[in-house]
């Protein structure tokens, strides 16, 4: 399979199949597509993953591409603004918020993973559960903003503002630590809590979030008079 990511701000990711490979998407995702390509929908993993895709954000059924007599292409996109990044999965698992697959080789496994700890499910910005995965092949996966990938030494941190955080290998480790003393958490603008994470390992972090983005466009919505 050969990729290519096109765009600035609203990117999209082409994916160019030989006969015999498939690619597998969120359903929605699919922007165009090769006459020649064939477009099935199923629940990848049984209903049991399906119902562990729904916890993690994503749709319960999958769409599954595949070229018929030849080669064929297949692009998707992300909902909102923002950038794709491409991950080899065979050098390891890796852990991605919910909601930021997008696209990914047939060999590619999607999970459940856990927060390690309390406080860092109810504050994270992510909740408890986030996406594990795994398996062989390229996979997609989108953020909102513009994206940081940063690969932390042993024993290296990062502090990110909650909800910033797009993915992290499973070397990293994950906690949420206050930001910082009253006056910070008052008057900083920064919120109660920040996401720590050290190394080993390879981070992504974006720039923007669907909550800061609603939060900025809340005051140009118009509100329609009920009297």
């Amino acid at each position: 399979m050969q990729h290519e990511i096109t765009g600035d701000n609203l990117q999209m990711v082409t994916l160019r199949l030989a006969p015999g490979e498939k690619a597998c998407a969120e359903a929605g995702a699919m922007v165009n597509m090769s006459g020649n390509m064939q477009m099935t929908t199923n629940m990848k993993g049984g209903l049991f993953g399906g119902f562990k895709r729904i916890a993690t954000g994503e749709t319960f059924f999958m769409t599954e591409f595949t070229p018929v007599g030849g080669e064929g292409f297949v692009s998707f996109a992300g909902n909102v603004p923002g950038k794709i990044f491409a991950l080899d999965i065979t050098r390891g698992e890796f852990i991605a918020q919910k909601t930021a697959f997008l696209c990914s080789e047939e060999g590619v496994d999607l999970d459940i993973a856990f927060t390690k700890r309390l406080r860092s499910g109810l504050f994270g910005g992510e909740g408890f559960i986030l996406q594990r995965l795994s398996g062989k092949g390229m996979v997609f996966l989108h953020c909102c903003g513009d994206i940081m990938d940063m690969t932390l030494a042993p024993g290296e941190t990062v502090r990110v503002e909650t909800g910033l955080v797009v993915g992290f290998e499973s070397g990293v480790d994950y906690s949420i630590a206050v930001a910082g003393g009253v006056k910070t958490v008052l008057f900083g603008g920064e919120g109660l809590f920040l996401t720590t994470l050290t190394g080993p390992g390879r981070v992504v972090l974006q720039s923007m979030n669907l909550a800061k983005l609603a939060t900025a466009l809340i005051p140009y919505i118009p509100v329609r008079n009920s009297s």
